[in-house]
C-alpha cells in the first residue's frame, strides 16, 4: 500500500507509526525515547523524563485509566512504584 506521507518528517505530535511493548525497569533507560505511552491496564507509572539529569527522582503519575494516551516522553519507567500494566511506547 503506498504511503502519501513517506517523504513528510514525522514530528513529536504527529501520530505514531511504530509501537513495542515496555517493561518497566529501576535501572535500564528505554532504548528509545516514545512520543508518548497507552496504557493497557490503568494503574500509577513512575517515570522519569527525556530531560531530566542523572539521578532524577521519578514523578509518580497516579492512577491513568486503562486505555489511556499519556503524551510524555520518558526516558525510564521505573518498575518500583508502577502498579500499571500493558504500556505500549508509541513512536
Amino acid at each position: 500500500m503506498p504511503d502519501p506521507f513517506a517523504g513528510v518528517f514525522s514530528g513529536v505530535s504527529d501520530p505514531g507509526e511504530r509501537a513495542a511493548a515496555i517493561t518497566p525497569s529501576d535501572t535500564a533507560d528505554l532504548p528509545e525515547t516514545p512520543k508518548s505511552l497507552y496504557v493497557g491496564t490503568g494503574g500509577d507509572i513512575a517515570m522519569i523524563g527525556d530531560n531530566e539529569p542523572s539521578g532524577s527522582v521519578p514523578v509518580i503519575w497516579r492512577n491513568v485509566p486503562a486505555g489511556a494516551i499519556v503524551p510524555f516522553r520518558p526516558r525510564r519507567i521505573r518498575a518500583t512504584d508502577t502498579t500499571a500494566a500493558d504500556i505500549v511506547a508509541i513512536y
